[in-house]
């Protein structure tokens, strides 16, 4: 249904949820530490993230205390699996992307997390 493949396309037109993506690439993170990289508010990133994970986008996964997010390695629609795999043609050579990537792998999740 072309409804289906419409969310895919909203689920992207949101430069935080692509700079979301960009970085689930790098790792996987906590929504503390996507929250530290973005600036942002909690409730706005959790509202990116249930977008991206209801469209199949990304999953979660509980580690003790954490709930960590990642890329889907098996998206229910083949389509996503292509988008992802385009991202870097599209935005990688974006300075805001390049910055992010920086700082996800410096981002400690024991410091942001506990402030």
């Amino acid at each position: 249904m072309i409804e289906e493949k419409t969310k895919i396309f909203k689920a992207l037109s949101d430069p935080n949820r692509l700079r979301i993506l960009k970085m689930l690439q790098t790792k996987s993170l906590c929504v503390c530490e996507i929250t530290d990289v973005l600036r942002l508010a909690t409730s706005t990133v959790s509202k990116h993230l249930s977008i991206l994970k209801s469209t199949g986008f990304i999953i979660e996964t509980k580690d003790g205390k954490w709930v960590n997010y990642l890329i889907n390695p098996r998206p229910p629609d083949a389509r996503i699996s292509s988008v992802l795999s385009t991202l870097d043609f599209w935005i990688s050579d974006d300075q805001i992307i390049i910055s992010d990537k920086q700082k996800v792998q410096k981002v400690d999740r024991n410091e942001v997390c506990s402030r």
